[in-house]
């Protein structure tokens, strides 16, 4: 338990692909800027021991999506 994170909240970094946060956001944004509401998402925390199908697929397409495409050949 931590005084930090209040209860009922949760915290995970949205900065980074590999934490996969942004594919549950919203399609909302903020008024002013037009940022991606990233901070205010409602969420449902569940036990888990690995991955789940849907985060394996995922995995597998962003990994494809961000290989470097060999040279044609001549």
């Amino acid at each position: 338990m931590t005084d930090r994170v209040a209860p009922g909240v949760v915290y995970t970094t949205f900065h980074h692909p590999a934490t996969q946060a942004n594919v549950v956001t919203t399609e909302y944004s903020d008024w002013a800027t037009n940022c991606p509401e990233y901070k205010v998402t409602a969420v449902q925390v569940l036990p888990s021991n690995g991955p789940s199908d849907w985060q394996e697929t995922y995995a597998s397409w962003s990994d494809k999506s961000r290989r470097i495409a060999a040279e044609p050949a001549e």
